[in-house]
């Protein structure tokens, strides 16, 4: 009794590596045959008893789960925290107390990789549940669902553990009803980057003195919040790094305090959710934002002197099943981690292979879920082996073999242990995406049967009379309809109540589901009418053929192929992460196109002889309408009818003849220039730019000088059509703008030598706000006020014009100050297009919507932008916001990350509208610009569906699948817009 007595009290109260080896091996032992009789309060909430340890004898095992490693854990998560925070020279010069611990503490050091998507909600439930969150939660990241896979809190919570959370409100929205006590704080609100640490750091003189807690979780947002809004060489970093750093020696002070009266180790781990690019961002897949630093402290991991221990590379998912073996807890159903194993080396040989075989264990059943061959695999049979490698080593350990062949048999052990790990967790990183085809497969008929409905509706929406109707009411009474909705029913309720199905179509309600299974069959329907209509209206046509045949014009070919080129393209994973060369090139092409239709209309006749181009009767400027009222088919399908009638460019006089022949190249120069201020992509984006060189520190009166420049010209391009009153607004918006920008600290003022008085300039930004709503009111008032004096022309072109300026104003308060000359020449270009192009050539309504189209497409990538989230500028949604607020943040981050294809469609209606009276024209423009848009995200609908399996399916397709998501929101509102605007110009 006195033996075991002290067993009890050397277990409870005395450190591991305060005894001696034997002494050690000793206690191990009777604390296994202790187990096997003790009930466990764990085993009480378990699913399932963990796997017993392998034997060759008879004799009975080790069956029950280890005891916790240590006492209490502390986890301090620091948000945007990359390996080179605090491996490199910032940490050595910001985290002094930190870089002691990984090169001479009691510490194990790792640059853990995260994997895609690198955003915060994602990362937690990677960290805690060791699984690969699916891409999705990028979009679930704005307002996360509580979390019902197997995971370390809810194992810990279950064991009756405390835990104690402060910091991000992810965490509370993920495991409501865990935590003991919390204090969440919005992740959103990315211009707070001191209190929103503060919040947290109060806390913990008062939690660290008490010990009614097991686990205390800490994330800190602060560093990320000024990655967004500065990037990651800013000043306030090293301050943030600093302030990191004294909070990390208060805790592990506090801890190693409390270990001296319990001599029972605690655990202290440092870690980052996601890195940080180098534009401040973060959710793609540069390394970057990738590598996170990892550091495990605790006075169990004790370094002998000339330990030298660099970091080592692993994956973040590791974190979950280290945690749960430190805790004495089964490691997460559902994780793809293998254990950190620096963290029991210094456990005896058998509480190792003990550890080991249960994350082997673990990780073959979930390799048995998903993989139907799973014995074929290499990860298995390497388990099967090791299994039984360690069933012969319990068999000499139990028999009191203290010879070289236990050690070296355990040491062959461990090694074939940790090949399996890495094996079987590099095979279930591939295999465990699970895809909801079901629900993909609906939603991709849909959109084909819309896309279908389109292209067949091409010669009636495009007619003189301009007429889209689509008929769903009617097919509804059809035997065609409810055949096909009886046959949907039946396959929706076979697959729903299948035993193995589990989708999100199916978790929708039955009544929900019917309406959905009704429409594809109405569109079904509608496509199989408009498909016998086109048969018929062919042969009638071919019986009485009332046109001459059409042929394609050059311009037609351009835009016929460049769009089809765009389309196929989508299919490469180089071409999508590389899409802005794509539109750079067709853009460039464009202009060469449109420059040699301008020199052959005007220097040649329509028989190739040369014509001069110098004698005019009127200006360019006409009373006649700018548009040539054309009947047309949409470009993207066929070709138009080629009129000889004549050109205004027979009426340019000498100064507008230049300009007309010189617009083409300025507008080439013009997008060079652009391609030149902002390197985007992958391949590429490494490499510095104007826009690095100009956000640069020591060059910020360059930049000051840029900004008033561009807001000057912005003012000059945009008040000639506006009213007295809304070039006054935009006069002192465009100021606030520059003043804005001074508060903050990225421009100066000529009188201000730094920017040391730095603020969050809310209420400069709000003064701009004003200024915005009230030209837009204006604008609205004038639009309202056409539909009443449906004569007076003038007001709806003067609302329209005054709705752009306003929403020029918001671009212009909302892009870097960098970014004003992509905003300047896109002014311009639309300038010299309007007056020397389109005009003088009098293109169509659907030549001009396409135009625009790819002018917003390149516009959307001059900005910066790419096809990874890292590039969207979270900040831009919080200017003039003092408190989170969800809605007007998500308006503000979607209006700057798509201000170029809002704004040059916004341009397309208001040049529509004032440059023509036809009343076909805005709804030719409406639908070719659905049309266009819609081609590309059908097909690349398909294309994500059919390679789903690809390499780069999450870092390159998945991404871009969700700007093209926000992309057709956008034009559904756009296209909005055209109908309402095309409404009052029918009534006028």
């Amino acid at each position: 009794m006195g033996q075991r007595r002290s067993l009890k009290e050397s277990a409870a109260h005395t450190c591991p590596r305060q005894v001696s080896a034997r002494r050690r091996r000793h206690l191990t032992r009777q604390a296994d045959e202790t187990q096997l009789r003790a009930p466990s309060r764990r085993t009480e909430h378990q699913a399932e008893p963990p796997a017993p340890e392998p034997s060759a004898g008879d004799r009975s095992n080790w069956t029950k789960l280890p005891p916790p490693l240590f006492r209490k854990v502390v986890i301090m998560l620091i948000d945007g925290l990359r390996d080179d925070f605090v491996f490199g020279s910032k940490g050595v010069k910001f985290m002094p107390y930190t870089t002691y611990l990984v090169e001479k503490g009691a510490s194990h050091s790792f640059v853990a990789e995260a994997k895609l998507p690198t955003v915060t909600m994602p990362r937690i439930k990677a960290l805690m549940t060791g699984s690969l969150p699916g891409f999705i939660d990028v979009v679930r990241n704005l307002n996360s669902p509580a979390l019902v896979e197997d995971n370390v809190i809810t194992q810990a919570k279950a064991a009756g553990k405390r835990i104690i959370f402060y910091g991000d409100e992810t965490w509370v929205k993920l495991f409501p009803k865990h935590f003991v006590e919390y204090d969440g704080t919005t992740s959103f609100f990315v211009s707070d980057y001191t209190e929103v640490d503060d919040n947290v750091t109060r806390h913990l003189d008062k939690v660290l003195k008490r010990g009614d807690w097991d686990v205390l979780i800490l994330h800190y947002l602060g560093l990320d919040h000024i990655g967004h809004v500065s990037g990651p060489n800013s000043p306030l970093i090293g301050h943030k790094l600093r302030e990191m750093d004294s909070v990390l020696m208060k805790i592990h002070t506090s801890l190693l305090s409390e270990e001296r009266e319990t001599l029972v180790p605690n655990l202290l781990v440092l870690c980052g959710d996601h890195g940080m690019s180098e534009a401040g961002g973060h959710g793609a897949s540069s390394m970057e934002e990738l590598n996170t630093a990892l550091i495990l402290i605790s006075s169990a991991f004790e370094r002998k002197p000339g330990d030298i221990r660099r970091p080592k590379h692993v994956q973040q998912t590791d974190l979950a099943a280290t945690l749960a073996i430190g805790l004495g807890l089964p490691i997460p159903g559902n994780s793809v981690g293998s254990l950190l194993f620096p963290t029991v080396e210094g456990r005896p040989v058998r509480e190792q292979l003990r550890f080991l075989h249960l994350n082997a264990v673990q990780l073959s059943k979930l390799l048995q879920e998903n993989v139907p061959s799973y014995t074929k695999e290499p990860g298995f049979e390497q388990f099967k082996m090791s299994e039984r490698l360690h069933g012969n080593w319990i068999r000499l350990y139990l028999e009191e073999n203290n010879s070289e062949v236990l050690f070296n048999l355990g040491a062959k052990v461990r090694r074939q242990y940790l090949e399996a790990l890495r094996t079987l967790s590099l095979s279930l990183s591939r295999q465990v995406a699970q895809y909801d085809i079901y629900s993909m497969l609906v939603g991709t008929v849909m959109v084909l049967e819309v896309l279908v409905l389109l292209l067949l509706s091409i010669p009636q929406a495009l007619s003189n009379k301009a007429e889209l109707e689509v008929p769903l009411w009617s097919p509804v009474f059809s035997l065609l309809f409810y055949l096909v909705f009886l046959v949907l029913s039946a396959l929706h309720v076979i697959v729903c109540t299948s035993a193995e199905s589990s989708c999100y179509f199916c978790g929708l309600s039955w009544l929900t589901a019917g309406g959905v299974m009704a429409l594809i069959s109405a569109l079904l329907c509608a496509v199989v009418s408009a498909l016998a209509k086109v048969f018929a209206d062919g042969k009638h046509l071919r019986k009485n053929p009332a046109h001459p045949k059409a042929r394609w014009s050059e311009l037609d070919v351009l835009i016929l192929l460049g769009t089809l080129g765009h389309v196929l393209s989508l299919g490469a994973s180089s071409f999508v992460e590389e899409e802005h060369q794509t539109w750079y090139f067709l853009v460039n092409t464009l202009c060469l196109a449109l420059c040699h239709e301008l020199y052959k209309n005007c220097f040649l006749r329509d028989d190739g002889e040369p014509q001069p181009c110098s004698h005019v009767e009127q200006g360019l400027v006409s009373s006649e309408p700018a548009l040539w009222d054309r009947n047309i088919h949409c470009n993207v399908s066929e070709p138009h009818r080629v009129s000889k009638s004549p050109t205004s460019l027979d009426t340019l006089r000498g100064y507008e003849k230049w300009m007309v022949l010189a617009s083409p190249w300025v507008i080439l120069t013009c997008c060079r220039l652009l391609r030149s201020l902002n390197q985007t992509g992958v391949q590429w984006a490494h490499r510095p730019d104007l826009g690095h060189w100009l956000t640069s520190s020591d060059h910020k009166a360059e930049l000051s000088v840029l900004a008033a420049l561009s807001l000057l010209v912005i003012f000059v391009l945009v008040q000639r059509r506006c009213s007295l009153t809304s070039k006054v607004a935009m006069a002192l918006g465009l100021l606030g703008v520059y003043c804005y920008r001074a508060a903050i600290g990225n421009v100066l003022f000529p009188w201000q030598r730094d920017s040391k008085d730095i603020s969050k300039g809310v209420i400069e930004a709000r003064f701009v706000h004003v200024f915005v709503l009230g030209i837009l009111f204006t604008g609205t008032k004038d639009l309202l006020k056409s539909q009443v004096i449906a004569a007076d022309f003038t007001i709806k072109t003067v609302g329209l014009w005054e709705i752009y300026s306003g929403l020029v104003l918001l671009a212009a308060l909302l892009f870097r100050p960098h970014n004003l000359p992509v905003l300047v020449l896109s002014l311009l270009i639309q300038t010299l297009m309007t007056k020397f192009i389109w005009k003088p050539l009098r293109h169509d309504a659907a030549e001009i919507t396409i135009m625009h189209y790819w002018f917003c497409q390149a516009f959307f990538y001059f900005q910066g932008n790419s096809n990874n989230i890292a590039t969207v500028d979270v900040s831009a949604g919080f200017v003039g916001l003092d408190t989170y607020m969800e809605v007007p943040a998500a308006f503000l981050t979607a209006f700057a990350t798509f201000a170029g294809p809002v704004l040059w469609a916004s341009h397309l209606v208001s040049f529509l509208s004032s440059e023509t009276r036809s009343g076909s024209a805005l709804s030719h423009a409406c639908f070719c610009y659905a049309l266009t848009c819609s081609f590309p995200v059908s097909a690349y609908i398909i294309l994500v569906t059919s390679l789903r399996h690809h390499l780069f399916i999450w870092s390159v397709f998945s991404p871009k699948l969700l700007y093209e998501g926000m992309h057709v929101l956008i034009t559904a509102a756009i296209c909005v817009f055209f109908t309402a605007m095309d409404q009052t110009n029918t009534k006028s």
